[in-house]
């Protein structure tokens, strides 16, 4: 597995520290009557990020093949195991809205993920992640990352290769579940996991 430390990771001010941003998320609230209790609720990068010790995994786009099939789903399985060495949350961002965000996770089942929608793109332009896919139809979206966050500051970063916009292909070498684990248990990973089926 290669970690890859790109120009643009390292442009950021503060390449250590998780940069201010601002997240509109949905919540649900049972004091809201009828068929859609949630309400908006902004959350900062403290909000999120402060004062726990957590992993981030950043993917393209909501219900794309490779982040519906292993990326989100794997995160997902290994929840208990990232717990065990000491993880409060596992997070997955995407340049997408609450609304995407939440269906996809309904529609994979996901138990134990926290879906941040990263809308506006800021966090991921601001993490120097931010990648043009005109080439697909998606516009702006993220690169494919994983960090480890621990009160804000970034203790590691797996980056995937071959970055630039529109990159033909989307490579997983490093950024998958089984990787981090490796690195939280001072190992190396065997590979990536067998991919579900995919239904989209």
């Amino acid at each position: 597995m290669k970690e890859v430390a790109t120009t643009a990771a390292l442009s950021m001010p503060n390449p250590n520290r998780i940069p201010t941003a601002t997240f509109q998320t949905r919540v649900r609230d049972e004091s809201i009557p009828g068929d859609n209790p949630f309400r908006w609720q902004e959350l900062s990068s403290k909000d999120i990020f402060g004062g726990k010790k957590v992993v981030l995994f950043a993917l393209p786009g909501a219900f794309t093949p490779t982040c519906s099939s292993n990326h989100l789903p794997r995160y997902d399985e290994l929840f208990d195991e990232f717990k065990s060495h000491g993880v409060d949350q596992i997070i997955c961002l995407s340049v997408n809205d609450a609304f995407v965000m939440f269906q996809w996770s309904k529609h994979l089942g996901t138990k134990n993920i926290f879906m941040l929608p990263d809308g506006n793109g800021e966090f991921t332009r601001k993490m120097g992640m931010l990648v043009e896919k005109s080439n697909l139809g998606f516009g702006m979206r993220s690169w494919r990352y994983s960090m480890l966050v621990n009160d804000m500051v970034i203790e590691k970063m797996f980056v995937e290769p071959d970055f630039e916009d529109n990159c033909p292909t989307d490579p997983f070498e490093s950024s998958d579940a089984d990787t981090m684990i490796a690195f939280l248990k001072g190992g190396t990973s065997s590979g990536i996991a067998k991919p579900r089926a995919f239904i989209g």
